[in-house]
């Protein structure tokens, strides 16, 4: 197998050839066909996050077909297409897990991240951590879905039912989530980087209500706002856009420092909140709802060797939709 390895914080990542995996007990081993690139992946690139177990490979949006299959495992069969999320693994006994709450498990592993990711042609995973997918859809197409699209169905539920929806950064997860949203029957507004006709045009032929600069005010007072662009500063616009009692969301791991604000655009009940991680069960709802709501994902392509040059054009923004690697 080949893979793409992330040796130290900053490193470019480096294509190796290795042994085939072989799955453990509860494991499988999946053939790789699309690996979406995150956001998160840059984080985890540029040593953004804590206790990276290097060497790993990066990549959590993986769609692939099951190549072999570990003791135990009957739910998944030799050949049948699944999904391989973030969230790789929890204990299933800590106070969290055995609440409902398996996302904020004490001790977790993420895909891509604590153990081995999606940038790769093969992957071994817990069993029970794959979503079966069917056959309905094309891989490319579903790859975003696995972070993307599950972080933004949380962060959307998380939101309230409220109708008009502020946006902040509308790359992969912002335009999933744009269509569930005017599936939904709400009123999107979409904010992007100054200048980034791109992104405010993808915006608006999702039916986006409004799409402009982040720094700007938006034409009606928002219900919430959902911010999944890694910027603190941002914390402070989204409370001046929404209304008393509104919401505003982060949804990302990571997030540079929120500078400090006056106490009066939190005030009148607005509440500051923020997503972790996901569970099996946002993944069994989204799937369901991504199939109602017909949800399209913008992507383009990328060989697996050119994982290092999509990585800095995520960073520098030049990715419109999401980048999806093909093995």
């Amino acid at each position: 197998m080949h893979a793409m390895v992330l040796t130290a914080p900053g490193a470019p990542l480096r294509l190796e050839q290795r042994e085939h995996p072989i799955p453990g007990r509860g494991d499988v081993c999946v053939k790789v066909a699309a690996c979406g690139v995150c956001r998160t992946d840059l984080h985890v690139v540029y040593g953004e996050l804590p206790d990276v177990a290097y060497p790993i490979v990066p990549g959590h949006e993986v769609v692939g077909r099951v190549a072999a299959l570990g003791a135990g495992v009957t739910s998944l069969e030799v050949g049948e297409r699944v999904g391989i999320p973030w969230l790789g693994y929890t204990c299933g006994e800590c106070p969290y897990c055995r609440s409902g709450q398996e996302n904020l498990c004490d001790r977790p592993r993420f895909t891509g991240y604590t153990c081995d990711g999606g940038f790769a042609t093969h992957i071994v995973a817990d069993a029970r951590y794959c979503f079966p997918l069917g056959e309905a859809g094309d891989d490319v197409a579903i790859a975003p879905l696995l972070c993307a699209g599950l972080i933004g169905w949380r962060a959307l539920v998380m939101a309230g039912e409220g109708k008009h929806l502020g946006i902040f950064g509308f790359g992969a997860a912002g335009h999933i989530i744009a269509q569930v949203a005017r599936w939904q029957g709400r009123s999107v507004y979409a904010f992007t980087r100054a200048g980034d006709v791109e992104a405010q045009r993808l915006a608006k032929s999702l039916g986006a209500e409004w799409a402009g600069s982040s720094e700007h005010p938006p034409p009606a007072p928002l219900d919430a706002a959902i911010i999944f662009a890694p910027v603190g500063g941002l914390v402070p616009l989204a409370l001046r856009a929404v209304r008393k009692g509104g919401r505003v969301v982060c949804a990302g791991i990571h997030m540079s420092d929120i500078p400090s604000f006056p106490y009066h655009i939190l005030w009148q009940e607005r509440q500051l909140l923020s997503v972790a991680n996901l569970t099996r069960g946002d993944g069994i709802e989204f799937f369901k709802i991504a199939a109602q709501a017909d949800i399209k994902t913008y992507t383009s392509t990328f060989p697996l060797s050119e994982a290092n040059e999509v990585l800095s054009k995520l960073r520098a923004g030049q990715i419109t939709g999401a980048a999806v690697l093909l093995p």
